[in-house]
């Protein structure tokens, strides 16, 4: 059997029985043109009517949660009144100021905090940690659970972080981030889902309990993601790459193809029990949607004959 017709036979196999209901969350970016504004907020009235579990904002230029990450957090909240998520690292700020930060968003009511060692400075091919600051992801979670009960989301790696010296050294992180009081684990988006359902029985099998999220990767352009999966260590198997061939970015096959995979991806998630899912919006509302149509509906129909 090619990988193609193997991956088409587990796809397939999670359609003869009703899927559980799925609950998404989405993840936007602060904007940086007015015209990338309005456009956020039209695609924000399509998430929130979609009913996500939360929405999360990463962090602005740098990592800096100063620049575009508090505002729009407290605007989406203001607005909608959707719970929001705001993303914070310790690359790039002390202590002091990351503290000082959380307790504005601990008094302004945000609850929930994605926790994130953040990257290195532009030019600095590793990460050095700051004298005066949280060393890592683990130490972050810690300081922020000292400081308040915040619901901390924390990142996992089903195809090991670039930086990792080995899978084992980026598997005894992710056990730190629990330790250090994590409430949820959510994955780098992967292609491979056997990698991802790996993970979450290597997670199991050591008596982890905390909440596993696969985050979901809509592909809005084949080419583009493909070129960004190289630099941040994600894999694209052969047979995603055949299937968006002759399919021009932008143009409708594209789009059917794309909607078409992620479902796919996510209806196999839900069968093997993970319910639970990320998607990696981009700022942009058609994908995450017709993921969110297409497995309610599967949620609904009854099961194949």
């Amino acid at each position: 059997m090619t990988n193609m017709e193997t991956h088409r036979a587990r796809a397939y196999a999670c359609l003869d029985e009703p899927l559980p209901a799925v609950e998404l969350s989405f993840e936007i970016f602060p904007p940086k043109t007015p015209e990338a504004t309005e456009r956020l907020w039209q695609n924000l009235e399509l998430f929130v009517a979609a009913k996500p579990r939360f929405i999360s904002v990463t962090c602005g230029a740098g990592g800096s949660g100063e620049l575009g990450t508090f505002d729009l957090v407290q605007a989406v909240q203001a607005r909608f009144g959707v719970p929001v998520a705001a993303h914070m690292t310790c690359a790039y700020a002390s202590r002091a100021e990351i503290d000082a930060l959380a307790r504005r968003y601990w008094e302004s009511g945000i609850r929930r905090i994605v926790a994130l060692r953040g990257d290195p400075p532009k030019g600095s091919t590793r990460y050095s940690p700051r004298p005066d600051g949280y060393a890592y992801a683990s130490d972050l979670i810690e300081g922020l659970k000292s400081l308040a009960d915040f619901d901390i989301s924390a990142a996992c790696y089903p195809e090991v972080h670039p930086e990792a010296e080995s899978a084992d050294a980026d598997f005894a992180n992710l056990v730190r981030k629990v330790g250090a009081g994590a409430t949820r684990l959510i994955t780098q988006y992967c292609f491979d889902t056997d990698r991802i359902l790996r993970l979450r029985d290597r997670i199991a099998a050591v008596g982890i309990t905390t909440e596993f999220v696969p985050g979901i990767m809509p592909i809005h352009s084949f080419n583009q993601i493909r070129r960004f999966s190289l630099a941040c260590g994600a894999g694209v198997p052969g047979w995603r790459a055949e299937l968006f061939e002759g399919g021009e970015d932008g143009s409708p096959v594209h789009g059917m193809i794309a909607a078409s995979v992620v479902a796919e991806q996510c209806r196999r998630l839900a069968a093997e029990g993970l319910t639970r899912m990320h998607v990696y919006a981009l700022n942009r509302a058609e994908l995450p949607l017709a993921i969110t149509h297409l497995l309610r509906a599967a949620h609904a129909l009854p099961a194949a004959a």
